[in-house]
């Protein structure tokens, strides 16, 4: 059995009933060994850019050129994964947990969820805390 099949078997009722490969953006923004891999088009991040310097560094490597640039992600840090709708949110989470990858999730909710997150209250608390 091959990587990717190990990590399919694992994906039982109990690991999506529980979300184990879920984080809301409040939780992961408050992560202090995280990084925000930006899966999104470079099309897209040009439109919409996320800098996240007062939280957490950010990684913006398309879907498709993950398998290509593999090493510029850490090993060693909580990795939150972002797309706009979720898809490619759940194809780079299956890759990298079958690459190695242990502290992965899918920020939960999109744009929407994580702009919440970003408004100026939370970011004040965040700094203040």
């Amino acid at each position: 059995m091959n990587e990717l099949e190990n990590v399919i078997e694992e994906m039982d009722f109990i690991f999506f009933a529980t979300a184990q490969h879920k984080i809301e953006p409040d939780a992961f923004l408050k992560s202090k060994e995280a990084v925000f891999l930006d899966v999104r088009a470079s099309e897209e991040t040009q439109t919409v850019k996320f800098h996240l310097k007062l939280h957490i560094p950010v990684l913006e490597i398309p879907l498709n050129e993950i398998p290509k640039r593999i090493n510029e992600i850490p090993k060693d840090k909580l990795i939150g994964i972002f797309c706009s709708s979720g898809v490619r949110c759940v194809i780079a989470f299956a890759y990298l947990k079958a690459k190695g990858f242990k502290q992965v999730k899918i920020l939960e909710g999109g744009y929407s969820n994580l702009m919440t997150n970003l408004l100026p209250g939370k970011i004040y608390k965040h700094i203040n805390s």
